[in-house]
């Protein structure tokens, strides 16, 4: 393998995984509300969710896509449902300050790995990754394993700077007042994903 397919995989990670998307503004709203280390659940999570679809996609689970377009129509309406559940959750979730948040938690590590399987933008990062940068034969691989470990590291960056722009945000977010509107806007957010995913 060369220079340029590392190069290449980590462009195309940091745009797909750096632009805003459900798991962003989700890990945004996170961050802001429970602080930078109760979300690091969270953004490992959808690193090794990503990873795992890569896998799948590299077994060939993508193909399935293709074949049969009624599971792709399936997981869109699965997706756009779970969405809208916790645009809903996020946008009317009690006001927090930095003494509060025990009734709220942050989504732990497994319902981060378990959201990408009803995360479209995920499954067509997946599909796409492998299906441009994979290797044909002995290399197949190791192609694979190079794809998600790229992905892992780079995801983990993107998403740590996301969270810190949330935490960073909570310090503006002094009354009641303040974390309804910002709740609000990042349910609004969420919600308003499911746009693109149709």
């Amino acid at each position: 393998m060369e220079w340029q397919f590392f190069l290449s995989v980590a462009l195309f990670a940091l745009v797909m995984t750096g632009t805003p998307g459900p798991n962003n503004v989700m890990l945004t709203a996170s961050g802001a509300n429970f602080g930078y280390r109760r979300s690091i659940p969270h953004f490992i999570g959808i690193g090794f969710g990503l990873i795992s679809l890569i896998s799948l996609n590299g077994l060939g689970l993508g193909v399935l896509f293709q074949t049969y377009p009624a599971i792709q129509d399936a997981l869109k309406i699965l997706g756009s449902a779970y969405l809208l559940y916790l645009a809903w959750k996020i946008a009317f979730s009690s006001a927090m300050s930095k003494g509060e948040g025990k009734a709220n938690k942050p989504m732990t590590c497994w319902e981060a790995i378990l959201f990408q399987y009803l995360n479209p933008k995920a499954w067509m990062m997946s599909i796409t990754a492998v299906g441009s940068f994979a290797y044909s034969g002995e290399d197949y691989w190791w192609s694979i394993a190079a794809i998600s470990i790229i992905f892992l590291l780079v995801q983990v960056h993107t998403s740590s700077v996301w969270v810190g722009f949330g935490a960073f945000i909570r310090r503006w977010l002094s009354t009641p007042k303040a974390w309804q509107r910002f709740n609000l806007g990042m349910g609004t957010l969420t919600a308003s994903c499911v746009v693109f995913i149709w």
